[in-house]
C-alpha cells in the first residue's frame, strides 16, 4: 500500500436512495475484483458489506464500511453508504473520505427525496459522479414496457437527475457572480472561467461515457462504448461516431447507411432512435426469448456463439430460465467490468481530484492581523499546498482526515501484522478496560505517510495555528500503533499508507470523539467540518431497569456517543440522560447497540420526544423592498468562516424615516434591555 501510484488509486462512494440497489452492486464489485473474497453464486443474496446483524434482518445498510479492490492495475477503495435518511450522517462521513461517487437510481422508482440528497452532498463535496440507471429487468418485466417506452422513461431520469444538478450550479454560479462583480472592475478570475465552462453541458452524458445502464440483482451492465465498439465493424463507422449517436434524437438510415437527425428519416416506417434499435431492442429479445414460454430459445445460443461465451452446458439446461438467463447474460454484459471501466475512466485519481477539492477541504484562510507570526502562516500555506498537490512523499507533511470512530470487537483484530509477526500490543484505547471493543479510525491520508509508530497531533475542528499557546486544549499528541486496510467486515495490517490512500487505525481512541484532522505539525489548519443533511430530532431519556447499572449505563452512553457520528448524549436539568437520533429506526439501532454491545443492561426508554421548530410564513412580498441602498453600486462585504460552511455578507442601507423615530422614541427603554434592567423597562411600558 505505501508503494501505489497515485494515478491509479480511485477512492470512490456508492450512493442512492434506500433499496436501490447499492449493496448488491457492491456484492457484483466484490466478486470480480474483491481477491476472491465472496463467491459468484452469493452476488447479491449475501450483501457482503451489510454484515451487521440488524443490517441483515432489515435488509438495509446502516453504517458506511469500506473496502479495497484491485481491478487491472488499479486500486480502487469502495465505501458502500446507507440509502435510507435516518443514517444519512454515514453517507457524510462516506463522501469526506471519497473522490469520485456512483450514483444508483432505480429505473422504475426514478429519483427519490434521498437521491436528491445525496446529490446535493457529492456536489458540496466536490465529488465527480457517474450514473448508474440500475432494475432495468423491472421495465420489462414487471412494467412490460416497449424498448421505446423504457428510452423514453430512462432519457426522462437522465434530465431529472441533470436537472437537478443544473440547479445546484446554478445556485453556486449566482452566488459566486455576485461576488465577482463586486470586485475591481475588470477581474476575472479562474474561478469565474471554470463556472462559465461547467455551467454550459450536462453532468450526466451516456454518450461521455458516466451513465451504465444495469441489472444488479442479474449481473449485467452495460455503458454505450461497448454498444458502440460492437457495432462500429457491422455499420462501417467508428466507434467514437457510433458512441455519440447511441445516445438522444439519432437515427440510422437503412437506405443510406447514415446516422441522421429525425428530419433524415421522415419517410422511413418504424423509425426510432438508435439506443431503441441498436441497444434496447436487443435486451428485450433476449429476456424475452429467456422467460417467455413461447419465446425463440435459438437467440440465447446466436447470443452465446456472437460474443464467443463461456456457459457451462449445466447452467443452460436449468429448469429455471431465471437462472439461464442470468447464465447468459452476466458472462455477455457483466456488470463489474461496465463499472470498474467507468469508474477508472470518468472519475479522477486522488491527485488530480484534490486540486479541486482543496477549496471545499481547506478553505483558504485570510489573515488581516498584522502581528501574527509570519513563519507559522508560512508553514499552515505550505501544508496547505502539500494536500492541493497530493504529495505522497516521505519528506511532505503528513495530513489525514478522520470521518469517524467505529466500534471494533478486540477478538476480530489481526493477531499478526503486515510481515507475518505476531502483534503482543493489542489492548483497549478506550480506558474502559473490561470492554471487548476498541476504536478505529476511519480516515484518508490526503499528504505525506502515516506509519505505525508515527507520532502525530490530533487537531479539533477549532484549532488555529495562529493562537499559538491558547490552541493548547484544541491539539493532542498521539502515536498510531496500527494501519489496516478495510476488507468490509474485515482488516488487512500494513505497514504504511501514502497520500491518497483510506486506511482504519488503531490508538487514537482516546484522542478523537467523533471526527479530527491529524498532521504531523502543529501549524495545520484544521479540515472543514462534514456538512449533515439533517440533524438529531428525536430524544428518549434512559435509565437502567436496576438503579445499580447507572455507571454501567453512562459508560455504553459514552462508548455509544464515540462509535456513532451523529448521536447525541445529554444529561437533562433533571438529571435524565437523554439520547437524541436522527430518526426511528437510527434510535432503535442505538437502543440495540447500547444493551448488546455496549452497556450490556436492562434498560428503561421513555417514550420519543420529538423537537417541533417554529418558522415564519407570510406573503411573497420583500419586506426590504422598501430598504433603499446608501448607494447605487450595492456593494457588499462578504467574508467566509474557516470551516467554509457559511458565508456571511454585509450590506449597509437606510432605514426607513418610521423605524428610526421609533428607534430615537425608545432609546431609554431599548438600554434598559440590552442592560438587564428587565424589571425597570417592563414597569416603564405599563401604562
Amino acid at each position: 500500500m505505501g508503494d501505489s501510484d497515485g494515478r491509479k488509486t480511485r477512492n470512490i462512494c456508492i450512493l442512492a436512495h434506500v433499496d436501490h440497489g447499492k449493496t448488491t452492486l457492491a456484492d457484483h464489485l466484490i466478486v470480480a475484483a474483491g481477491g476472491g473474497l465472496l463467491h459468484p453464486k452469493l452476488a447479491g443474496k449475501l450483501r457482503f458489506m451489510d454484515y451487521l446483524d440488524e443490517e441483515q434482518r432489515r435488509a438495509i445498510t446502516m453504517k458506511s464500511s469500506s473496502i479495497a479492490l484491485h481491478f487491472k492495475d488499479y486500486s480502487i477503495n469502495l465505501i458502500d453508504s446507507p440509502g435510507h435518511m435516518d443514517f444519512c450522517s454515514e453517507v457524510s462521513t462516506a463522501a469526506r473520505l471519497s473522490d469520485g461517487a456512483l450514483v444508483l437510481v432505480d429505473a422504475v422508482e426514478g429519483v427519490h427525496i434521498q437521491t436528491h440528497a445525496v446529490l446535493r452532498q457529492l456536489w458540496i463535496e466536490k465529488l465527480t459522479p457517474c450514473l448508474v440507471l440500475n432494475k432495468i429487468d423491472r421495465l420489462i418485466c414487471e412494467l412490460k414496457l416497449s424498448p421505446m417506452e423504457a428510452y423514453t422513461r430512462l432519457l426522462r431520469i437522465v434530465h431529472e437527475v441533470n436537472a437537478i444538478m443544473s440547479a445546484y450550479k446554478s445556485e453556486k454560479y449566482l452566488s459566486d457572480v455576485d461576488s465577482m462583480l463586486a470586485g475591481p472592475s475588470g477581474e476575472v478570475s479562474d474561478d469565474y472561467l471554470e463556472l462559465v465552462e461547467d455551467d454550459e453541458e450536462d453532468t450526466f452524458q451516456p454518450q461521455k461515457g458516466n451513465v451504465a445502464f444495469a441489472c444488479a440483482l442479474d449481473g449485467w451492465g452495460f455503458g454505450i462504448s461497448e454498444f458502440a465498439e460492437f457495432y462500429a465493424s457491422k455499420l462501417g463507422a467508428s466507434s467514437a461516431a457510433l458512441q455519440k449517436a447511441l445516445w438522444g434524437p439519432r437515427y440510422f438510415n437503412p437506405k443510406t447507411k447514415m446516422i441522421v437527425g429525425k428530419k433524415g428519416v421522415e419517410g422511413v416506417s418504424k423509425a426510432r432512435p438508435m439506443f431503441v434499435q441498436f441497444v434496447l431492442e436487443p435486451l428485450w429479445q433476449v429476456y424475452q426469448s429467456a422467460l417467455e414460454p413461447d419465446g425463440n430459445k435459438g437467440l440465447l445460443e446466436k447470443v452465446i456463439k456472437s460474443f464467443n461465451l463461456n456457459v457451462p452446458p449445466r447452467e443452460l439446461q436449468n429448469k429455471d430460465p431465471k437462472a439461464v438467463l442470468q447464465a447468459v447474460m452476466s458472462r455477455w454484459l457483466p456488470l463489474s467490468d461496465a463499472i470498474l471501466s467507468m469508474v477508472v475512466k470518468c472519475l479522477p485519481d486522488p491527485i488530480c481530484a484534490q486540486s479541486f477539492r482543496i477549496s471545499r477541504l481547506l478553505p483558504k484562510r485570510e489573515v488581516s492581523n498584522s502581528v501574527v507570526d509570519s513563519s507559522i502562516f508560512a508553514e499552515a500555506e505550505l501544508v496547505r499546498k502539500s494536500v492541493e498537490v497530493c504529495d505522497s512523499h516521505h519528506e511532505a507533511p503528513c495530513v489525514a482526515f478522520v470521518s469517524k470512530m467505529f466500534a471494533f470487537p478486540i477478538k476480530m483484530l489481526p493477531q499478526k501484522g503486515p510481515n507475518g509477526e505476531i502483534l503482543s500490543n493489542i489492548h483497549v484505547e478506550t480506558g474502559d478496560g473490561d470492554s471487548d471493543e476498541c476504536f478505529l479510525a476511519f480516515a484518508r491520508v490526503f499528504s505525506g505517510v502515516l506509519y505505525s509508530g508515527k507520532k502525530i497531533f490530533v487537531l479539533s475542528a477549532l484549532h488555529d495555528p495562529l493562537k499559538g499557546d491558547s490552541m493548547e486544549k484544541h491539539v493532542q499528541e498521539a502515536e498510531l500503533h496500527s494501519l489496516y486496510l478495510m476488507m468490509g467486515q474485515g482488516l488487512r495490517p500494513v505497514v504504511s499508507a501514502k497520500a491518497g490512500n483510506i486506511v482504519a487505525i488503531r490508538g487514537l481512541g482516546q484522542h478523537i470523539l467523533k471526527s479530527a484532522t491529524l498532521s504531523s505539525t502543529r501549524n495545520c489548519w484544521p479540515f472543514s467540518s462534514m456538512a449533515f443533511q439533517v440533524s438529531p430530532t428525536l430524544r428518549v431519556a434512559i435509565e437502567p431497569s436496576d438503579p445499580a447499572d447507572m455507571s454501567v449505563l453512562m459508560r455504553g452512553l459514552r462508548l455509544l456517543n464515540h462509535a456513532d457520528p451523529f448521536v447525541e448524549v445529554t444529561v437533562s436539568s433533571r438529571g435524565e440522560h437523554v439520547l437524541a437520533a436522527a430518526g426511528e429506526v437510527h434510535l432503535e439501532r442505538c437502543i440495540k447497540d447500547l444493551k448488546e454491545r455496549f452497556a450490556k443492561v436492562s434498560l428503561q426508554v421513555s417514550p420519543p420526544l420529538v423537537s417541533y421548530k417554529e418558522t415564519i410564513e407570510g406573503d411573497s412580498s420583500n419586506p426590504l423592498d422598501n430598504l433603499k441602498p446608501l448607494s447605487k453600486s450595492a456593494d457588499y462585504v462578504e467574508k467566509t468562516t474557516p470551516n467554509g460552511r457559511c458565508i456571511v455578507r454585509v450590506w449597509v442601507m437606510k432605514l426607513p424615516t418610521a423605524l428610526t423615530k421609533l428607534l430615537d422614541e425608545s432609546a431609554n427603554i431599548l438600554g434598559d434591555l440590552t442592560s438587564g434592567k428587565l424589571n425597570q423597562a417592563h414597569r416603564m411600558c405599563l401604562p
